[in-house]
């Protein structure tokens, strides 16, 4: 765990979420940090930002479903899936 200050690292992930290589996982992870950051753990927020250092078209394909999350990273995957799924 860091000695970041929370509001610090809020603020970076949601940056981070915002300036990705695709302009559609831009769209896909600010609006599911947008929505979700704020109330995750700091272990939530370990494994989202475990998840940001993965490249974009490994995420995209996974968030997509066209291959499937490695385990650690599956609930978190899903739950960002369903970002926007009515």
């Amino acid at each position: 765990m860091s000695d970041e200050p929370r509001e610090h690292r809020l603020k970076r992930l949601h940056m981070r979420s915002m300036r990705r290589g695709i302009k559609e996982m831009d769209l896909i992870l600010s609006t599911y940090a947008g929505r979700h950051l704020a109330d995750m753990t700091d272990a939530e927020l370990d494994v989202y930002d475990t998840l940001l250092n993965e490249n974009d078209q490994d995420l995209y394909r996974w968030v997509t479903g066209q291959e499937a999350a490695p385990t650690h990273l599956a609930d978190l995957v899903g739950a960002v899936s369903r970002t926007f799924q009515p």
